[in-house]
């Protein structure tokens, strides 16, 4: 699926909480914006088949704590889902987090500042519940054999915890094509 990049203004970007209803298309969203080898984002040189499931985002949808955005512009009268980004409140490695997940952007707009956007809005949206679920920060797991988003999220302020896992290899997420995959934890304090 091959489209031309709508023109959207960084500065036009609203987001919308997700609902039920809008889990087929982030489905079709996450699966092709990591599995496809299209995008800076993809991995499908490490790991094939699927990114997520129906199911699987349905639970995310509707866990206790947990939100998922989605950016949704209305172009030429048709309304398509073209990033998100969730987070979750809950305690990991000993510390309460917003961990971030359910992050992808359209490939066509890869690139054009709207994943920092989206990143920069659920930060916000993190640090205006800090309080509330006393965080000590932001958090978020990448794979590993990723250096440039390894670089991306440290220009953010993530870094590293020395925490990390081997690749899930259940089936839900996918089949590792490497045996050394790992799932590294990062970490952002909230200021």
């Amino acid at each position: 699926m091959t489209t031309s990049a709508p023109t959207i203004r960084t500065d036009d970007i609203r987001l919308r909480q997700a609902d039920i209803s809008d889990a087929q298309a982030l489905v079709t969203l996450l699966n092709r914006c990591y599995r496809n080898d299209e995008g800076w984002t993809n991995e499908s040189q490490l790991i094939g088949g699927i990114r997520t499931t129906l199911a699987e985002i349905e639970k995310t949808i509707t866990a206790d704590g947990s939100y998922v955005f989605v950016f949704e512009p209305e172009l030429d009268n048709d309304k398509q889902i073209l990033a998100c980004i969730g987070v979750q409140f809950t305690t990991m490695h000993d510390k309460n987090v917003a961990y971030i997940g359910t992050f992808a952007v359209s490939p066509e707009l890869q690139g054009k500042g709207v994943g920092n956007t989206l990143l920069t809005a659920v930060e916000t949206f993190a640090g205006r519940h800090a309080t509330r679920h006393a965080l000590d920060g932001c958090a978020m797991s990448i794979l590993s054999h990723r250096p440039e988003l390894l670089a991306y999220y440290e220009r953010r302020g993530y870094q590293l915890t020395g925490e990390s896992m081997p690749f899930p290899d259940d089936g839900n997420n996918g089949k590792p094509k490497r045996d050394d995959l790992a799932l590294h934890w990062l970490f952002k304090p909230i200021p």
